[in-house]
């Protein structure tokens, strides 16, 4: 038997809206289910508008090529958008403005992300190991205010926690594109590793799908001889540099929603100028686990700053200028100055 004409079906549907459900059954019409509010979260403590602190380095992420003022500071789109991929946005912490004005920005946070770099010293260390602090003092409050750190960024935190500047060693691991090694599988509980597929673990371990880029690190012997960081960290991964020399290359604090890594998670979805960055599926998937995890533990903060405050120190009141033509290191990045 063929379909009703358009005008019967019509018709139908008119009158199932308004017959008893046994009388519309009585016709032959399909009833569609109502639409009905969606029910409050399963988890009502979870923050569903994280908000991440982002301490901007010197320069302009251009060698001076697109901003050459000495008070310029950056922050490369890549690390906004690996936030903003699991949903979160993003406060610039400018590292040279006034201290109140960073303790400000700060209260409207949820989190802080530690870039990749090379400046070591100065005001901007010194800024780092403020914020550091600060980290530690919420988190000591009760407060979960997770931090990741990754390449300077963990470089910076071994040196504070260590208290030794010169704690860093050489490394060749410029421009590289390496595997993680997991030398003990069932430290990988609690930590950003373990909402990661068993079959991605085991090809992170054989397949290069992380971007390293950096001429310092820590030796795993190193770490564990050091009783300041062998009791604040515990080794996650480790890689190889190009002469095969073995560095920490993932950790987290034993205490503390805290983790580093010398690789750049951020590189194999949203930076494209380096040919050795990886940019295969299993790559970006391992980007995007990790943004999850990070911004699950912001998702833990109890802080719910004023929206209006928020949005007036969002880093979308700054463009972002693209210099993939000047600079290999960054296809986007925010100049502040």
């Amino acid at each position: 038997m063929g379909s009703p004409p358009p005008h019967r079906l019509l018709l139908l549907l008119a009158v199932a809206a308004v017959l008893p459900r046994s009388a519309a059954a009585a016709e032959g019409v399909i009833r569609l289910p109502r639409g009905r509010a969606c029910a409050a979260p399963t988890d009502p403590a979870a923050y569903d508008r994280p908000v991440i602190g982002i301490v901007s380095h010197p320069g302009d992420g251009a060698g001076g090529r697109v901003s050459n003022g000495t008070a310029a500071s950056y922050i490369a789109a890549s690390y906004v958008k690996f936030v903003e991929s699991a949903g979160a946005r993003v406060v610039p912490l400018i590292y040279n403005e006034p201290e109140e004005r960073l303790l400000e920005k700060l209260s409207l946070v949820n989190g802080v992300l530690f870039t990749g770099g090379s400046v070591k010293s100065g005001p901007y260390f010194e800024t780092i190991k403020k914020v550091f602090q600060y980290v530690l003092d919420k988190n000591d409050a009760g407060i979960p205010f997770p931090l990741f750190a990754q390449c300077l960024g963990f470089e910076l935190v071994s040196m504070i926690v260590s208290k030794d500047n010169n704690i860093l060693e050489s490394f060749s691991a410029t421009n590289q594109a390496s595997t993680l090694q997991f030398p003990n599988y069932s430290s990988l509980e609690g930590s950003v590793f373990e909402r990661f597929d068993p079959d991605l673990i085991k090809k992170l371990s054989t397949s290069c799908l992380v971007m390293q880029n950096h001429k310092y690190g820590i030796s795993p012997k190193t770490l564990r001889e050091n009783v300041a960081l062998s009791s604040f960290f515990k080794i996650l991964t480790t890689s190889p540099d190009e002469n095969g020399e073995v560095y920490v290359s993932t950790v987290q604090a034993n205490k503390y929603p805290i983790t580093c890594t010398q690789w750049h998670p951020e590189k194999a979805i949203f930076e494209f100028g380096k040919q050795m960055i990886p940019h295969s599926e299993e790559a970006v998937q391992v980007t995007q686990n990790f943004a999850n995890y990070f911004i699950s533990q912001a998702r833990k903060s109890q802080n719910r700053p004023p929206a209006d405050k928020v949005l007036d120190n969002l880093i979308y009141n700054y463009s972002p200028t693209f210099i993939g033509k000047k600079s290999k290191s960054f296809d986007v990045v925010y100049i502040f100055s």
